[in-house]
């Protein structure tokens, strides 16, 4: 009477080591939560709290981590006008490094913005960026900002 062969059983070690690693990438994706906010009271922590408001269209907290009260603030070297977004949606902040003063602060940071999907997948390009923060009553308080998150509103016609 014949035997029949054993099954090779490499297959389906294989495959259940590929299922493995899915479940887990899917894990990570799926419990990896918020991002952490920073301290309220650093510099880092302003501009991170400043740019998601900004990105959010959230006026009243652009204002108030704002040193001149408006949503958005100005150029260091022209006042602040309304700006078009990136179509493709808005940009991702990388914080980069943080330079403290007695009075003042600069956020180095680095913008990620993705313009569309190409034949390589999504391209994207970055740029380094400065936020200006200066100290109003104990508070740090954004100044300056990269154009991407200078938004004024439109002044009303009379």
């Amino acid at each position: 009477m014949p035997t029949r062969p054993r099954p090779d059983r490499t297959l389906i070690a294989v495959l259940a080591i590929i299922a493995g690693l899915v479940a887990v990438a899917l894990a990570v994706v799926f419990f990896r939560g918020q991002t952490e906010l920073l301290p309220e009271n650093t510099p880092a922590g302003v501009v991170q709290r400043y740019a998601a408001a900004v990105l959010d269209g959230d006026e009243a907290a652009t204002r108030r981590y704002s040193t001149d009260g408006r949503y958005g603030t100005g150029q260091p070297d022209g006042p602040c006008t309304q700006v078009e977004r990136p179509a493709a949606g808005a940009p991702r902040v990388t914080l980069v490094s943080t330079v403290e003063h007695a009075d003042t602060a600069e956020v180095h940071v680095v913008l990620a913005t993705s313009s569309g999907s190409g034949p390589f997948g999504n391209s994207e390009y970055e740029t380094g960026a400065v936020f200006g923060l200066e100290r109003v009553n104990g508070n740090w308080l954004v100044s300056t900002a990269p154009w991407q998150f200078s938004i004024c509103p439109v002044p009303a016609k009379p």
